[in-house]
């Protein structure tokens, strides 16, 4: 949620300013005005409830919620991201708390212990989450949103008692597709499982699995046909599982979520634990991709916006050759770049976001949208570094840390050429 620019009245100002003024002295007058402006002026993201009530997709209901979860992550999340990051790990209960505010029922209905089934919920979730400044945090607590989806849309009744637990935060659930031959091509996933009996027997790994250390319970792709994707299942395995091995991975970015390769050695499972029906589990994998792809697009577009509001106060306070950094034009127009990008993308989403709360499923454009929101995240995080010069090399700067979580987010859900090319197929090219 951006907040409604107040440019027009500063600007005034500053011309104001400019026509009275001349030379070196009208350089001051005019830069006085300039650092006079609030830094909500340019892009802070702020709840006032009364310009945004107008808003056409966001209540006041939902910025009330949106302001209990931004003094939730300002409490709980932000003065720990550094340490959480450096220890490699966050503690298993924030997941109670954050359970406790709904922030992971988002997308499901509330017979299963969710909040709804609104999109806008799950923007403002997480986006108020990354403001927290870890991508970390943010990948590790959500797992559940690409988890849990197939097991409420095409688990049986007995299979959806997990649920309500794992929304509570009591439990964590992790989705297992990617494999160490692919991640993209899902039809060409390896992992076997065998029927025997009253189980599946399965063989095979998954790496890059987010939560895959902790995780209770995973959903895992499995072969139980033959070739391509009429040949896939999917299977709700138990973390405690007999033959199930982890191990953790080592990552540029994301420290503090636990990253795992699985290993599938002879791991028994019951078939009961079926989701759907046999060799039908392309399209339960499949379904939840237009989600995923907003979640990471709310995430890009606040860890973005989080390095617009780290440069101004950096730059606000900063001073070089006698004056403040902010005082540079080359510095201003940045922001004002970074700004405009960020915006723009902004409401690209919601319009998207609106689309999917009325029935339509606009793949193509979320692909866009997906690839346009981690570029804007790439060139703030830049630009923002670049601001900070060698303060945001060092670690423990937000911006520093922000820096090494954008490769993952234009990976993660779809990489970029995958995006682009499943754009140009809904396009008709």
């Amino acid at each position: 949620m951006l907040a409604p620019h107040r440019l027009t009245t500063w600007a005034a100002e500053i011309t104001e300013a400019a026509e009275g003024a001349a030379g070196d002295a009208g350089a001051a007058v005019v830069m006085e005005v300039v650092m006079a402006v609030p830094p909500v002026a340019l892009t802070e993201w702020t709840l006032d409830s009364t310009p945004m009530a107008a808003h056409p997709f966001y209540s006041p209901e939902h910025l009330e919620y949106r302001a209990v979860l931004d003094q939730f992550v300002a409490k709980e999340v932000t003065p720990f991201a550094h340490q959480w990051d450096e220890a490699e790990e966050f503690p298993r209960e924030l997941y109670a708390k954050m359970g406790e505010l709904g922030m992971l029922g988002a997308g499901f209905s509330e017979d299963d212990g969710g909040i709804g089934t609104d999109a806008f919920l799950r923007v403002i979730i997480h986006q108020a989450l990354a403001m927290g400044g870890s991508g970390g945090v943010s990948a590790g607590l959500i797992s559940s949103y690409i988890s849990m989806p197939v097991v409420a849309h095409f688990g049986n009744a007995q299979q959806k008692k997990i649920l309500p637990d794992v929304l509570a935060g009591k439990k964590i659930a992790a989705l297992a597709v990617t494999e160490p031959s692919g991640g993209s091509d899902v039809a060409g996933l390896k992992t076997t499982a065998r029927r025997d009996g009253d189980s599946y027997v399965v063989n095979g790994s998954k790496t890059f699995i987010t939560s895959g250390m902790r995780a209770d319970w995973l959903t895992v792709a499995v072969r139980t046909g033959g070739a391509g994707r009429s040949g896939i299942s999917v299977l709700l395995v138990p973390g405690d599982a007999v033959g199930l091995t982890r191990t953790p991975l080592k990552k540029m970015g994301w420290w503090s979520s636990d990253t795992a390769t699985l290993y599938f050695d002879d791991c028994v499972v019951p078939a009961a634990n079926l989701i759907g029906n046999e060799n039908d589990g392309w399209a339960a994998i499949m379904g939840n991709f237009n989600y995923e792809r907003l979640d990471l697009i709310a995430q890009s577009l606040a860890f973005a916006q989080l390095c617009i509001n780290e440069s101004i106060a950096y730059a606000r306070t900063r001073e070089t050759f006698g004056k403040p950094l902010i005082s540079n034009q080359v510095i201003r127009h940045k922001i004002v770049d970074m700004s405009r990008k960020v915006n723009s993308c902004q409401a690209w989403m919601e319009s998207l976001a609106w689309q999917l709360n009325n029935g339509a499923s606009p793949a193509g454009e979320i692909a866009q949208c997906k690839v346009e929101a981690t570029t804007a995240f790439e060139l703030c995080a830049r630009e923002a570094v670049q601001i900070f010069g060698g303060a945001g090399y060092l670690r423990g700067a937000v911006v520093e840390r922000l820096y090494r979580e954008v490769r993952v987010q234009a990976i993660g859900g779809g990489s970029e050429e995958i995006l682009k090319d499943l754009a140009a197929k809904q396009l008709g090219l």
